[in-house]
C-alpha cells in the first residue's frame, strides 16, 4: 500500500490529486492548515486529515509525528501555495512588489516546501520507492519569461514566478542529494482555482493530471525534472 501526503489539499488541485491517487489505490493524507476544512475534505474523499501548516514548525513537526506513527510515507506531493492576487483577482506588477510581498509569497511556496520536504525526509528515506512531487508553475521557465510573444513573458508579475523557479532549483538539488528518490516540479497549466481567482482556464481535473502521473513514477522513472502533461519543460 503506497502512503501519500499532499499538502494544501483541502480544494483545488490538492483535493482533485487526492481523489485521483485514492482511486488508484494510494491511502492519502490530506494536509490541510484549517482542521475543519480539512475534515470535511477526507470525509468526501475517504482520505485521512493530518493539520498542516507549511509555514509553521511545529505544525509541520507535529504532522510527521502523525504519519511516522501510522506507518510512514512513500509520496510526497508538495502542493500548498499562494500566487498573492490583488483583491479584484488581478496580478500585483513590478511596480508595485515589495519585499514584504516577496517573503510571504517565498513562506509558503518555497521555504514551506524545504520546511515540509525537510521534516518529512526520513520517513521517504525509509520507503522502497520514495516520491517527492514539487508543483510548479509554467511560469518558473526563464526560458520562456525571455520568449517575446508567449504568454510566461506577457506575466507581470515577480513575486509568484520567482518563488517557483526556486522550486524548480530545489527541485534539482534535492534530486542530486538523494538519487534513491525520484524528485521532480510539475507545471499543472492555468487552472481555475482560488489561487487565481478561478481565472484560470483548464479544469482541476485537467490541472491534476501530471501531479497524478508524477506522484505514480516508479523507481526506474525520471528524477530532477520540470515536466507538464506534453513532457520535459525549459527551464
Amino acid at each position: 500500500m503506497t502512503t501519500t501526503l499532499i499538502t494544501g489539499a483541502n480544494k483545488g488541485l490538492g483535493f482533485e490529486t487526492a481523489r485521483r491517487l485514492i482511486a488508484a489505490g494510494h491511502t492519502v493524507y490530506i494536509g490541510s492548515r484549517d482542521a475543519e476544512r480539512g475534515r470535511r475534505a477526507a470525509e468526501r474523499l475517504g482520505a485521512r486529515m493530518v493539520l498542516l501548516d507549511v509555514t509553521d514548525d511545529a505544525s509541520v513537526a507535529a504532522a510527521a509525528k502523525t504519519i511516522e506513527a501510522d506507518g510512514g510515507l512513500d509520496v510526497l506531493v508538495n502542493n500548498a501555495g499562494i500566487e498573492g492576487r490583488t483583491p479584484d483577482g488581478g496580478v500585483v506588477g513590478a511596480a508595485e512588489t515589495t519585499a514584504d510581498l516577496m517573503r510571504e509569497m517565498f513562506e509558503t511556496n518555497l521555504f514551506g516546501l524545504v520546511r515540509v520536504t525537510h521534516a518529512f525526509l526520513p520517513l521517504l528515506q525509509r520507503s522502497a520507492a520514495p516520491v517527492v512531487v514539487n508543483v510548479s508553475s509554467g511560469l518558473a521557465s526563464l526560458a520562456r519569461a525571455t520568449a517575446e510573444g508567449t504568454p510566461v513573458y506577457a506575466y507581470p508579475g515577480i513575486a509568484y514566478p520567482a518563488s517557483k523557479t526556486a522550486v524548480n532549483m530545489v527541485t534539482v538539488q534535492y534530486a542530486k542529494a538523494f538519487p534513491q528518490m525520484r524528485i521532480n516540479a510539475v507545471e499543472p497549466g492555468y487552472t481555475a482555482t482560488d489561487l487565481n481567482a478561478h481565472t484560470g482556464i483548464q479544469t482541476v481535473e485537467e490541472g491534476a493530471e501530471i501531479i497524478v502521473r508524477m506522484a505514480q513514477v516508479g523507481p526506474d522513472g525520471p528524477t530532477g525534472g520540470y515536466f507538464d502533461i506534453e513532457g520535459p519543460l525549459p527551464w
